[in-house]
């Protein structure tokens, strides 16, 4: 098991920038390829970013490409979210997720943290 818990979130004006958390206790955390995904209201959940175990590589959704950062310190078993230039269309409910494969699908993966709300006002 994987227990995740993220922080971060908040309201934020357009242009602005925040800094998601994801802790996470359980496995070997470096076993594990993250991701972020989000839900704005009445739209499924999308994928945002994804890290593997070792944060050698990572993936972005078109829509953050060059403006979100995802990073990790396995030390201290957290993945951070690196928000920068913050649009109204941000606005969403973030979660992060565990998951032993390489995935941007959400159904592959496996633990889920119990979301943060992100707000961005224009």
């Amino acid at each position: 098991q994987v227990q995740l818990v993220e922080s971060g979130g908040g309201l934020v004006q357009a242009g602005g920038s925040l800094r998601l958390s994801c802790a996470a206790s359980g496995r070997i955390f470096s076993n594990y390829a993250v991701g972020w995904f989000r839900q704005a209201p009445g739209k499924e959940r999308e994928f945002v970013a994804a890290i593997t175990g070792r944060g050698v590589t990572t993936d972005y959704a078109a829509s953050v490409k060059g403006r979100f950062i995802v990073s990790r310190d396995n030390a201290k078993n957290m993945v951070n979210l690196q928000m920068n230039s913050l649009k109204p269309e941000d606005t969403a409910v973030y979660y992060c997720a565990a998951t032993k494969t390489w995935a941007t699908r959400l159904r592959l993966y496996d633990y889920w943290g119990q979301g943060t709300q992100v707000t961005v006002s224009s």
